[in-house]
């Protein structure tokens, strides 16, 4: 998919005018942000937009995030036993400590 973002006025009131007329292109929509189709069709929505506004739309290309080839089951299994935790107030680390779960900075410094 491709990712454009806008940063303007202009290139907002531009993505919005693109996103109505060519829905069948437009994986969804965000606000500032919209998904369009990998297609050529949908490059080419996204180069006539950074054309008309420059540097106030970006284009990113992104691909789907599957949780299941991307990330350890260590951590689904951590993410899964914190959202079922007895109380709502207890913040990761603490939850984490003492158990077979990844401590937080353990996570922030693993890249996926």
């Amino acid at each position: 998919m491709l990712l454009i973002v806008t940063y303007s006025r202009g290139a907002r009131q531009t993505l919005r005018n693109v996103c109505s007329t060519h829905e069948g292109t437009v994986v969804r929509r965000f606000g500032r942000a919209a998904l369009l189709a990998e297609t050529e069709f949908g490059a080419l929505l996204a180069l006539r937009l950074r054309e008309k506004h420059g540097g106030d739309v970006q284009v990113e290309r992104t691909e789907p995030f599957n949780e299941f080839a991307a990330v350890p089951s260590a951590v689904r299994d951590a993410a899964t036993a914190y959202e079922n935790r007895d109380a709502r107030s207890t913040s990761y680390a603490k939850f984490a400590a003492g158990t077979v779960h990844p401590d937080p900075a353990d996570l922030r410094d693993s890249d996926l």
